[in-house]
């Protein structure tokens, strides 16, 4: 009788068994691992792995999280079978949280931790929650939506947009409840991303994530959803201290 090997529901495709560097990438609010759909799966022989959360795409009928830390809890055991190699986390706007809070949570545990972590367009835990969605009327998110699935070169459909409204919704109310006021400062090196046309947060707003741990900042050039596209800038940013750390 064959067995049956059931998907990873954490991830689009099973990673290469002879990775030996990867790079998480965890979508923003409201979105799917279909938001990394224009980055390569490897560049400079590091994987590049997007991450699917509950409540969307493959996992629609799933609740969504709560909190950044029920969702960094339940993703760092979803994602623990590929930890046994170097890895980082990346996180852009809301899930630059969510990538901190799965660090910190792996470096209390004692366990597997990352050896970067990049976060992109977010102000350090401590300094927030912010963000224009945080007041924002379901029928603005519903636009915002529209727009971004535009963005990805997709046609909008009403009741898609409809269900991810509510993820959405669920997201920013997660941002919400994310109070911080002593960041646990990390072991692992941190790079703050910023860009030149952002006006959701701009670069000189993420000073705080000096607190955070060692941070390195800087700045590319573009809009707030640049990072969308895969700049070639922000791939060499995340692959070479996997790829220089594993060539060694």
């Amino acid at each position: 009788m064959a067995t049956l090997i059931r998907r990873n529901p954490w991830l689009t495709a099973k990673p290469s068994a002879t990775a030996t560097a990867r790079v998480f990438l965890i979508p923003y609010a409201g979105c799917g691992a279909g938001l990394y759909r224009n980055w390569p799966a490897r560049h400079a022989a590091v994987d590049l792995v997007p991450v699917e959360l509950p409540g969307r795409e493959t996992r629609i009928a799933e609740p969504v999280a709560a909190t950044f830390e029920e969702l960094a809890a339940a993703m760092i055991e979803g994602l623990r079978p590929y930890l046994d190699v170097p890895f980082a986390f990346f996180g852009h706007c809301w899930s630059a949280l969510a990538a901190y809070e799965a660090t910190a949570q792996l470096q209390r545990a004692g366990g597997p931790r990352p050896a970067h972590l990049v976060v992109s367009s977010q102000v350090a835990p401590q300094d927030g929650p912010v963000g224009r969605m945080l007041g924002m009327t379901d029928p603005e998110m519903a636009e915002e939506l529209t727009t971004t699935i535009q963005a990805l070169g997709g046609q909008p459909h009403p009741e898609l947009v409809r269900l991810y409204t509510d993820v959405l919704r669920a997201d920013v109310e997660a941002s919400r409840r994310y109070v911080v006021p002593e960041p646990l400062r990390l072991d692992c090196p941190i790079t703050a991303v910023g860009w030149t046309e952002d006006s959701e947060v701009p670069a000189d707003r993420m000073a705080g994530w000096n607190a955070c741990g060692d941070t390195d900042f800087v700045l590319f050039a573009g809009r707030h959803h640049r990072f969308i596209d895969a700049p070639g800038e922000l791939l060499r940013l995340l692959s070479a201290p996997l790829a220089a750390a594993t060539a060694g």
